[in-house]
């Protein structure tokens, strides 16, 4: 079937992957008379039966939060029944067990309200979203949940901020638990053929240097199996100024130790430029997830493709088209609401073009080069990329000509797909003809079904463009040398903040990184003549 397995590494992962389930929940079809969906829940949802033998459905992945993360969540989820679970538990230990408990979180109005059964809950803002559990819309399975009693969220004592801490908090859970063993077996043992992992984890604190020590974990249990790295960072501009020197040694540690474990890495940043459609409030982690989940879940969206409905794009497949010379394994995401009436409308009058032969395209062999050139490096109105400041005050005629894009995936849904699908034998042709012309590889997937805007979904969006609650999202992945003047800025950093111990051997490793997206190409010095 494909499955992908889930781990979500800390707080902020977890409002990512909140907004993440609640799409996924949106899927499924109760009613017979609606349009079957196109997505295969079982690539991310397992079957399975509650105490008293009703079905269940929950998504296939495991949760970790810090001490009092979990806000008002109920770790059974309704679906099953706490005192047989606790007698369960009770067979390890025959001694008498003395209980402390504090005070639980309350749930949150809107949690009431869909337990109530209640059509419409209260509307979510700002103030009433406090955890990510405050607007789950899903039941979760009670093996997700691992509680890590270690650390407290928001600890001013006791912070889980540095690297090292998050390392040394795996190894300790590790020695005690064997957490692959406990958290990770049971769920692949359940999977006909496991597609891949994907982990949602921050890597600029202390849960980098975890979820480093998890990957590393992880790629010596499944050695062919595809782990995808999806690294959420905070804004490069909150916070004092130590605040932010130490998240960015921080990111530097974890790109250094995963890069060479993790299939494919994907930095998650608040974009430096929000487009004038988008009212974002930075500081709310419920607005921000929401916008990286909706770019997230729209480009991953192919690799759950029913089979026999639209092209498939498993992360094996993604993988094979953006690490086009063996190591490039980072990738820049980027995204675009589109306004479905102007892509309508330039549908039509560009229809001739389209369907015209003698007309290039993306698989056309009688390429120019310079025009297909532009076509790969064609930005999008969001990257989710830390910026360069040094790049953030080009225009985009500058930006274009100072970026070379060596391969990208593209990913667009809710608008009708232009043009003729080809085969995969076809497709395959066209790659080889276009590496050996040093033409970027893109690969694009299309799908009618627009991203839902759920009543958990923060209002950030106009109302122009989300048309009977629903929009058009245009996301793209791609293996580009602005990748290599990130990396080589994290490199000049830690060279400077970064321990005498540490410090060759993380700035050597960082340079090895940037090298892969320099190779064969030189941007020249006149970038600023324009």
């Amino acid at each position: 079937m494909h499955e992908i397995l889930t781990l979500q590494l800390g707080h902020r992962a977890n409002y990512l992957a909140t907004h993440f389930w609640n799409t996924q929940e949106s899927y499924f079809q109760y009613d017979a008379t609606n349009e079957p969906s196109t997505v295969d829940h079982d690539i991310h949802f397992r079957p399975g039966q509650g105490p008293t033998g009703e079905d269940t459905y929950t998504p296939r992945t495991v949760i970790y939060d810090l001490k009092g993360g979990f806000g008002g969540l109920r770790k059974w989820g309704g679906l099953y029944d706490q005192g047989d679970i606790e007698g369960d538990l009770k067979s390890f230990w025959d001694g008498n067990a003395v209980k402390q408990k504090d005070p639980p979180i309350p749930q949150s109005d809107y949690q009431r309200a869909l337990d109530a059964g209640l059509i419409q809950p209260p509307k979510l803002s700002t103030h009433s979203v406090k955890y990510w559990s405050d607007f789950t819309r899903v039941f979760y399975h009670p093996r997700s949940i691992v509680h890590i009693n270690d650390y407290e969220l928001g600890s001013t004592i006791l912070p889980f901020e540095k690297w090292t801490s998050g390392e040394e908090l795996f190894g300790k859970l590790d020695k005690d638990h064997d957490l692959l063993d406990r958290d990770v077996r049971p769920w692949a043992e359940e999977c006909d053929q496991l597609q891949g992992i994907q982990i949602f984890a921050s890597d600029d604190d202390a849960w980098g240097g975890f979820s480093s020590r998890y990957v590393e974990s992880l790629r010596d249990e499944y050695e062919k199996t595809s782990l995808w790295f999806w690294g959420l960072q905070e804004d490069v501009n909150q916070g004092q100024r130590a605040k932010r020197t130490l998240r960015t040694v921080n990111t530097a540690q974890s790109l250094h130790a995963i890069f060479p474990l993790a299939s494919m890495y994907i930095p998650l940043a608040t974009p430096s430029y929000i487009p004038p459609y988008l009212s974002i409030d930075r500081s709310s982690q419920w607005h921000v997830a929401g916008l990286l989940s909706m770019t997230v879940e729209s480009m991953t969206l192919p690799t759950r493709q029913k089979p026999g409905t639209l092209k498939r794009g498993f992360l094996h497949d993604f993988e094979a088209s953006l690490n086009s010379n063996g190591n490039q394994r980072i990738a820049e995401l980027q995204c675009s609401i589109v306004d479905k009436s102007h892509e309508r409308s330039k549908g039509k009058a560009g229809s001739t073009a389209a369907s015209d032969s003698r007309m290039p395209d993306s698989t056309h062999v009688g390429l120019v080069y310079e025009d297909e050139i532009e076509k790969a490096n064609s930005k999008l109105d969001m990257s989710f990329m830390s910026s360069d400041p040094s790049q953030t005050a080009l225009s985009l005629r500058q930006w274009e000509k100072a970026n070379r894009v060596f391969a990208k995936v593209e990913s667009i849904r809710g608008l009708a797909s232009v043009g003729e699908d080809h085969d995969e034998e076809e497709a395959a042709t066209s790659r080889k003809r276009r590496r050996l012309a040093s033409l970027p590889v893109v690969e694009k997937y299309h799908n009618p079904s627009p991203f839902p805007i759920l009543d958990s979904f923060p209002q950030i969006i106009s109302e122009a463009l989300s048309t009977g609650q629903s929009i058009a999202v245009h996301g793209s992945l791609s293996t580009t040398s602005q990748i290599s003047k990130r990396t080589r800025a994290l490199q000049n950093i830690v060279s400077r903040m970064v321990d005498v111990s540490d410090r060759e051997a993380l700035a050597n490793g960082l340079g090895e990184i940037a090298e892969a997206y320099e190779e064969g190409w030189d941007s020249g010095s006149d970038v600023d003549s324009d």
